[in-house]
């Protein structure tokens, strides 16, 4: 608004002095014609007259000069109110596309197929020497919005067929300047009972100094392997409904530590064709006092930090492949317990392309008890296999964890029984358009031993309509 007041009040101005000069001008004739009218005059007169047009042909060259200033001041005042008016009103979102399988949201180190678009920055900004500021025009606050709704039973003994409100997550960014970045999920979702509860699963600031180095601070999503980075935590980016096992989420009965609150760098690795990037991070690990919520907000534990590294490589010969290890580890401090050391690594393998995707991630979580000297490994993976025709999406995954039943994390902190389970998933997504998608699954999952005692096998079928806005 301040911007079309200065342009009218310009414009307004321009005016006037365009009406003055005209006016000046026809003194100017009136002037020249006066001896031609009335003949010949007196030396003193037709001098005066002499010098009066002198000075008014000056003075009309001066207003011709503040005229196109002017002109110049007019044209550069609408230029900034157009490009105020582009960078004031809210872009409209950036499509989908349903059709790839990869429907990330890009945070760290995007992955190869994502379908948000950031706007990178290039090489060339990132070597500028002129210093970071804040341009109000075009800083926004962009929200994008995802959710879902369910139905399903299970075999479970005690269990009831319900309808389900899933996650509603507002994914809100904003880049600050050239360089810094502000993102957050903000996720409601089922709390205690039937109740809903708001988490800040991911509070980002971001710096991005070049390709090669990139910093953030705050919560984030742990960088242990593929799943966790790749699928946020909205059911719309992921094919199936659900995540891997290995990969759910602490509030959902996940055993791995999927947030850390702490601060990362991340970035390209110079290797030519091979592709190769890292993500290393330091902060809270998760907690080991029964009943406290797993990620450390606030206040750590102890004095030791988790740190964790992922390299991978996306080579430039196979597009869609992605090959990486990542390493984990902390020290856990249970109250009245000795101190256990957590070791978490991690392998994958994945393919995916538009039409196609094979995820294959395998892992091994390792507690090394000193006293008395004794080490929990608890092996697992999972493959999802998927392939696209036209809006029809057929899936397959199977999936195995073992934890030993003497384990002393998982169900004595986190009160999860992990035991033996392995079984497959098989189902079908239908994309109704860019926006609106419906999932259909069964799962069946063999629990052979749990804490000991040999359990049932669980069947589940379940249907979801899952949507972005």
């Amino acid at each position: 608004m301040k911007v079309d007041i200065r342009r009218d009040l310009t414009s307004a101005t321009l005016t006037f002095w365009m009406i003055r000069r005209r006016f000046l001008a026809v003194l100017l004739v009136v002037f020249a014609s006066t001896p031609i009218v009335q003949g010949q005059q007196i030396n003193s007169t037709s001098g005066i007259n002499e010098q009066t047009m002198q000075a008014l042909l000056r003075r009309i060259e001066q207003l011709e000069a503040a005229d196109k200033e002017l002109r110049d001041r007019v044209a550069q005042l609408e230029g900034a109110q157009h490009g105020s008016t582009q960078g004031s009103t809210p872009p409209s979102p950036a499509p989908i596309d349903t059709k790839e399988t990869h429907r990330t949201i890009p945070d760290s180190v995007t992955p190869a197929t994502a379908q948000v678009a950031v706007s990178p920055e290039t090489p060339a900004q990132h070597e500028t020497t002129a210093p970071d500021r804040i341009d109000f025009n075009s800083t926004l606050l962009n929200i994008r919005g995802f959710g879902d709704f369910g139905f399903g039973g299970q075999t479970l003994k005690g269990s009831t067929t319900s309808f389900s409100l899933g996650q509603v997550d507002f994914f809100i960014t904003s880049d600050i300047s050239e360089r810094f970045r502000f993102l957050t999920d903000l996720v409601f979702e089922k709390g205690v009972g039937n109740d809903f509860e708001e988490d800040l699963e991911r509070v980002l600031l971001e710096y991005t100094h070049s390709d090669y180095l990139k910093l953030s601070l705050g919560r984030s999503q742990t960088a242990i392997g593929y799943y966790n980075l790749a699928f946020r935590h909205s059911s719309w980016w992921q094919t199936p409904i659900r995540r891997p096992y290995l990969f759910l989420f602490e509030d959902e009965g996940g055993i791995l530590p999927g947030h850390i609150v702490g601060a990362s760098a991340s970035g390209q690795i110079p290797s030519g064709p091979l592709g190769l990037h890292y993500i290393a991070e330091v902060g809270n690990g998760r907690s080991a006092t029964p009943g406290a919520e797993p990620v450390q907000n606030f206040v750590d534990e102890n004095n030791h930090k988790a740190v964790d590294i992922n390299v991978f490589s996306r080579p430039d010969a196979v597009p869609g492949l992605q090959v990486g290890f990542s390493a984990y580890r902390d020290l856990l401090t249970p109250p009245n317990s000795p101190a256990i050391h957590e070791t978490i690594l991690n392998t994958y393998v994945v393919f995916a392309r538009s039409k196609f995707e094979w995820l294959n991630e395998g892992l091994l979580i390792r507690h090394a008890s000193p006293e008395p000297a004794h080490v929990f490994n608890t092996p697992g993976f999972y493959t999802q296999i998927s392939r696209g025709f036209g809006s029809f999406r057929p899936y397959f995954r199977y999936q195995y964890v073992n934890a030993p039943n003497n384990e002393p994390i998982f169900f004595p902190v986190y009160n999860v029984s992990v035991g033996l389970q392995h079984g497959p998933s098989v189902g079908v997504r239908y994309d109704f358009n860019e926006s609106v998608a419906t999932k259909l699954e069964y799962d069946y999952n063999e629990l052979r031993r749990v804490q000991g005692i040999n359990q049932q096998a669980i069947s589940q079928l379940a249907l979801q309509v899952t949507f972005a806005f």
